[in-house]
């Protein structure tokens, strides 16, 4: 019985969430949300990606790489993904109703995480993404920045 149910989630689970996703190598846009910014992906295998981010925010800017695992879904196009990463950060006179640093401005360096969802289009070379990324400081203001989710657009080839 319990074979059974073992291979039964097997199959199921591989028809709803196929292991592999990718759909294109390269994709180069633009991320807006709470901070707005360049982003590029780059996958290294059908599941595995580099990106890098660099967003404005606070007249600062913060710069992102992140390694990620990408998952597609039963619906032609759409995948999900998620990973970990590093960031830095540097702002020069902040404006007052910055919550993390004061006048002086500051530098942060910290881990990453993101989770989103992503659609490609068969007919045009364009991408869409959805995602937070949750951020930890580690050094400079340290603590938790959980505001970070984004929408973005890409150019893939």
């Amino acid at each position: 019985m319990m074979k059974k149910l073992l291979i039964a989630t097997v199959f199921v689970f591989s028809l709803v969430f196929n292991l592999s996703a990718q759909s294109y190598q390269t994709g180069i846009g633009l991320r807006g949300g709470f901070s707005n910014g360049l982003t590029i992906k780059h996958f290294l295998t059908e599941s595995t990606a580099v990106e890098g981010i660099l967003s404005t925010r606070w007249r600062g800017f913060l710069i992102t790489g992140l390694y990620e695992l990408e998952r597609t879904t039963s619906v032609s196009g759409l995948d999900w993904y998620y990973g970990i990463g590093g960031h830095v950060g540097f702002w020069n006179r902040v404006r007052d109703n910055n919550p993390f640093f004061d006048n002086d401005g500051g530098t942060v360096v910290g881990v990453d995480g993101i989770i989103g969802i992503e659609y490609t289009f068969d007919e045009i070379p364009i991408n869409l993404s959805l995602d937070w990324k949750p951020a930890f400081n580690l050094i400079g203001y340290t603590g938790f920045w959980g505001d970070n989710g984004a929408f973005s657009i890409r150019f893939v080839f």
